[in-house]
């Protein structure tokens, strides 16, 4: 039988655990803090319910989902300095409670476990190696996509177009988060990808971060960041630059000098302004659109596909966390 969700998720957790034991408490209490506060996992769930699917052993599934977890949290670590974050999972980022360049180091021993994790899989005949080229494709893909995000801020660019938006998100969230699981699941059976899972994995993975902008603003405290955060470190959302190209003229002049500023010298009242601002205007329900024609046009393309698999059962499971990517709610 092909194990519910929850049970997978507490075995992800127990395995990301168990992976980051080390005989230096301190050091230990760093590389567990954020593996430690949980998450909805779904990228290690989509990861092991593919490799069911393809057929692949629980064993290999299950490390693979995990490795995944690994880098989710990793680049968690070195993202939240990168943008001054203040809060990660409803506790203040880790930069936050230690002082930043210890956060720094645990998120590189993140970086490096995740490796040693994979490898031995591939010693022990658990992975194909060419999972580990996969999660290359992943490191490769990502630390691209969060050049442009961390460039746009820095240069103060603010003559991006809804294109430029998706170009940045395929590489920095839509690869990771949706297709690397789906090719990871045929790797892991030790059969060759389609070229499809990339085309419309990237469509839903596109749709989950529209969707993590929305929440940004809309969400609740289950969201588990900052609300409105994204306006502190000047994201360009797709949202923001739906706005910024309908807005009056006086409201886009005030919305870009705002967004020019440094975090810390950021008005607190003029956040509030353009967070409502962005609220009221269409912005917010246009950008729920597009995340929900991408999921549409993803799960189409997919399901022809999924339904195909050797394991039925984490297949219809996989597409509904496929699904949950962006029917989801803080």
């Amino acid at each position: 039988m092909t194990p519910p969700p929850e049970e997978v998720k507490s075995a992800l957790h127990a395995r990301l655990l168990a992976h980051l034991s080390h005989p230096d408490p301190q050091y230990q209490a760093l590389l567990r803090d954020y593996p430690a506060r949980g998450g909805k996992m779904l990228r290690g769930l989509l990861a092991v319910y593919a490799g069911l699917a393809h057929g692949a052993p629980w064993e290999a599934a299950l490390l693979a989902g995990t490795a995944l977890e690994l880098f989710q949290n990793w680049v968690l670590v070195h993202d939240d300095i990168e943008d001054g974050s203040e809060e990660r999972r409803n506790r203040p980022a880790l930069h936050r409670l230690y002082p930043m360049p210890l956060a720094l180091n645990a998120g590189d021993a993140l970086h490096g476990e995740m490796w040693g994790l994979l490898w031995r899989g591939v010693q022990e005949g658990l992975l194909e190696p060419a999972v580990l080229g996969e999660f290359y494709e992943v490191v490769r893909r990502t630390a691209y996509g969060q050049h442009l995000d961390l460039l746009w801020t820095l240069s103060g660019r603010l003559d991006l177009t809804p294109e430029d938006y998706f170009r940045m998100v395929e590489h920095k969230a839509a690869y990771y988060t949706a297709v690397a699981p789906l090719r990871l699941g045929a790797l892991l059976a030790g059969k060759t990808p389609p070229a499809l899972y990339e085309e419309a994995g990237l469509k839903l993975g596109v749709a989950f971060q529209i969707v993590d902008d929305v929440l940004n603003l809309e969400g609740s405290e289950a969201y588990g960041k900052e609300r409105a955060g994204d306006l502190y470190e000047g994201k360009r959302t797709l949202i923001l630059l739906r706005f910024l190209r309908e807005a009056p003229a006086e409201d886009r002049v005030r919305a870009e000098a705002l967004l020019r500023l440094p975090r810390e010298a950021k008005p607190e009242a003029e956040v509030r302004w353009l967070w409502e601002r962005l609220l009221d205007s269409g912005a917010v329900a246009w950008a729920k659109e597009v995340a929900h024609r991408l999921l549409a046009e993803g799960q189409k393309a997919l399901l022809p596909a999924l339904e195909s698999l050797p394991n039925g059962e984490a297949a219809s499971l996989l597409q509904g966390l496929l699904a949950a990517l962006v029917e989801r709610q803080a």
